[in-house]
């Protein structure tokens, strides 16, 4: 499955708010995220343009594997996501699992995310607007597809960005970004 997806720096919260109620989107109850980023032991990840993250959601906890990028108008990659048991013991006990087969903690990204849902273009479509430490203010839009449908899911999110009023895109990834303002966060709790 690819995740096809795009972020806007300095959304107008408000502004896309107001046009996501009009379109009838969901919201879910506001979350904070903190996604623990690891390097490999056999590659760099930065060089190969992957990342590897324990991503933590209150009790809830997610690994994922993110693969390059793979056109240039979208963050379109790869995204394989697997759940692991609830609570603060797997989390640990996963990042302890990863740091014993060699692969080093590069930095926690940490945000408030709002996620909104719904239906365009035959496609399933998330917005988030998402605080992230350190970083900034961002809108997120994602759609999740089968790599046949990746030219009509693009050509819907970017549509849907232009109808929202976004224009600052960003194909950075917030660790990215929170790395090259020099942040220190290697710490994994």
């Amino acid at each position: 499955m690819l995740e096809v997806e795009m972020k806007y720096a300095g959304a107008d919260f408000a502004a896309v708010e107001a046009r996501l109620r009009q379109w009838g989107a969901r919201e879910d109850p506001p979350r904070a995220d903190a996604d623990h980023y690891f390097n490999a032991p056999d590659r760099d990840f930065a060089v190969t343009d992957e990342a590897l993250r324990l991503r933590r959601i209150a009790e809830r906890n997610f690994v994922t594997y993110k693969g390059p990028k793979r056109d240039a108008a979208t963050k379109t990659r790869t995204e394989i996501e697997v759940p692991l048991a609830p609570g603060d013991g797997p989390a640990e006990d996963f990042a302890r699992l990863l740091v014993s087969l060699g692969y080093r903690p590069v930095a926690v990204v940490r945000k408030a995310r709002r996620l909104f849902h719904l239906w365009r273009g035959g496609f399933d479509l998330e917005v988030t607007l998402d605080d992230v430490e350190n970083v900034g203010r961002f809108a997120e839009l994602e759609i999740q597809a089968p790599e046949e449908q990746f030219d009509a899911a693009r050509d819907v999110l970017l549509q849907t960005a232009g109808e929202l009023g976004l224009s600052a895109g960003e194909r950075r990834s917030y660790l990215e970004l929170l790395l090259a303002r020099g942040r220190p966060t290697a710490q994994t709790s």
